[in-house]
């Protein structure tokens, strides 16, 4: 995969400005950029006024699983057939600066910054269509890293579908339920190997603490980690994160009431199922 791509796809997130929605979009960058202490991404335009989407784009940021039902009743009222849109400028909003921040602390060269707003493109096909799908694709990590990568992300965003699910090739790898257990608590496992508990570190890191990712976090990587796999690792955890824009619309329910259910990342990099 050509990095240039990669990066291609977060400077056109960066550039997203929807018609209609350059205010919103303004407000929920610097809201954003304030929760996560990290620079905003450049705005079309001065931020709206609008206290409620401020308290949601900050909860979204923080921690999306503590959106409640009320809140997420207000957001839907209030923006109606954009709320998705909405929650996806958000999700951009929140991320991309964390990948920005990712890979300045790795030492890989800074995304581009737009240089015209995009006004026609619908940021849901962009992310959840184009980012993710060429980020799935990828192949330069193992199939079992891949996926507690994946898991870790699902379980810091209570995404409830994420955590319903198992990918195959990493199953057939001979992975088992009990070292995917000591993924919520890896610093104590004897399951996950040194190279595992690298990678959670700067998943979390990316998650939590995005402003001030550690030096020996950054060491880790680099001692257990390629170039090529070191950026997989910081687009996956944006891939997987693209699950806050579920949990937060309350539509992350999961696909099996009962155990998890495989699937496989398919080379366009789409989930299969069954």
């Amino acid at each position: 995969m050509d990095d240039d791509r990669l990066y291609g796809l977060l400077t056109r997130m960066m550039a997203l400005s929807p018609e209609g929605l350059a205010g919103c979009n303004a407000l929920v960058r610097s809201v954003c950029a304030r929760a996560t202490s990290l620079p905003p991404l450049v705005a079309q335009g001065e931020p709206e006024d609008d206290p409620l989407l401020a308290e949601f784009a900050e909860q979204f940021a923080v921690d999306v699983s503590v959106i409640g039902a009320d809140q997420r009743a207000a957001f839907l009222k209030a923006f109606g057939d954009k709320a998705f849109h909405v929650a996806t400028l958000i999700f951009v909003a929140d991320f991309v600066p964390r990948v920005r921040a990712g890979l300045t602390a790795l030492g890989f060269a800074p995304v581009v910054e737009p240089v015209v707003w995009d006004r026609d493109t619908d940021p849901i096909d962009l992310v959840l269509n184009q980012f993710v799908s060429t980020v799935g694709a990828l192949r330069a990590l193992d199939p079992v890293t891949t996926e507690v990568i994946r898991l870790r992300g699902a379980g810091q965003h209570d995404c409830r579908l994420c955590r319903s699910l198992r990918e195959g090739a990493a199953l057939d790898s001979g992975r088992s339920e009990s070292l995917y257990a000591d993924i919520e608590d890896y610093e104590s496992s004897v399951l996950l190997d040194d190279r595992h508990k690298a990678a959670l570190r700067y998943v979390d890191a990316l998650i939590w603490t995005p402003s001030k990712i550690d030096a020996d976090v950054v060491a880790g990587v680099g001692a257990h980690f390629t170039d090529a796999e070191a950026l997989e690792i910081t687009l996956d955890v944006m891939r997987n994160a693209a699950n806050k824009i579920a949990v937060a619309l309350g539509a992350d329910a999961p696909r099996v009431e009962e155990g998890t259910e495989r699937y496989v990342l398919g080379l366009d990099g789409q989930p299969v199922y069954g």
